[in-house]
């Protein structure tokens, strides 16, 4: 084992270039998927809130009866698609109007003409154009119920953006991990071909193939190391510039540990794997 890892450092020294260039490429790689984790986890977030926050507002005739009124909440509860209920008297809407526009109608009206309503918010596998349309046109199908009110292209355009961001991100990322995987396993292809004379006499006096292929492999994890802390280190600096902005960004997590932890992980895994490909034809065939 002494011999591999000392066999291992002697690499980088011999191909000094090559592996720097491996280690610029992994460490980007490493960045730009771990960034995309967490850019395809904030997008799911996003939407998440956005459907949570999203209301639609049921406008009651005016004058119905209590019972009338309690009725519909019992028929609203009932379906599958309705996360919760919430009733609005016509004086909560008033007040409500007058906080959001600075504007009392009292003064000018001697009635409320605003509607008592009740405010539903929807269960996350509902949020479907199609479905929603639905939903739409059974509730106002509801005796009482006089109005409806619900901003579904604004939603849905939020909705749209955040899925084309996360399709984009998958693209940048896949061809930067391509592009990445394919340097790494040019540098070891060089690595063995530089070597071609010592691995021959390797082979002519009994080596056996893991002590030949594994100071490869330990040559390109610890490159992939080095670029895991190198990306642990970006990501560090980066949430220090953030951090009064983490506490309220809570797909996060506890502190982004995670997409650390992620981090130093992928760079020798990346660095196993790609030298693993790479070394597939090395036999001990002379």
């Amino acid at each position: 084992m002494f011999f591999i890892i000392k066999e291992a450092f002697k690499l980088i020294g011999r191909a000094k270039a090559s592996f720097i260039l491996s280690l610029i490429s992994l460490s980007i790689s490493v960045i730009l998927i771990t960034a995309s984790v967490m850019l395809i986890q904030a997008s799911d977030y996003l939407q998440k809130k956005i459907k949570e926050d999203i209301n639609i507002n049921l406008f009651l005739s005016d004058n119905l009866p209590r019972e009338q009124i309690r009725g519909i909440k019992e028929i609203l509860m009932n379906r599958p698609y309705v996360k919760s209920v919430q009733f609005i008297s016509k004086d909560e809407a008033a007040e409500i109007f007058k906080q959001e526009t600075g504007e009392d109608f009292n003064k000018l009206l001697e009635y409320n003409p605003l509607p008592a309503s009740y405010s539903i918010r929807l269960r996350e596998n509902y949020f479907q154009k199609d479905t929603l349309n639905q939903i739409i046109n059974s509730l106002s199908e509801i005796p009482g119920i006089d109005d409806i009110s619900f901003s579904d292209e604004y939603i849905f355009n939020m909705i749209s953006t955040l899925n084309d961001v996360k399709k984009y991100v998958f693209i940048i990322t896949l061809i930067i991990f391509i592009i990445s995987i394919y340097i790494v396993y040019s540098t070891v292809k060089l690595i063995v071909s530089s070597r071609f004379e010592e691995l021959e006499t390797m082979k002519l006096v009994g080596a056996r193939l893991f002590t030949i292929k594994m100071p490869v492999i330990l040559n390109s994890m610890i490159s992939g190391t080095l670029a895991g802390l190198i990306a642990v280190g970006f990501f560090i600096l980066f949430m220090s510039l953030i951090d009064n902005y983490i506490s309220k960004i809570n797909f996060l997590g506890t502190g982004g540990y995670f997409y650390l932890v992620f981090a130093l992980i992928l760079g020798p895994v990346l660095g196993f794997f790609v030298s693993i490909i790479s070394l597939r034809k090395l036999t001990l065939k002379i």
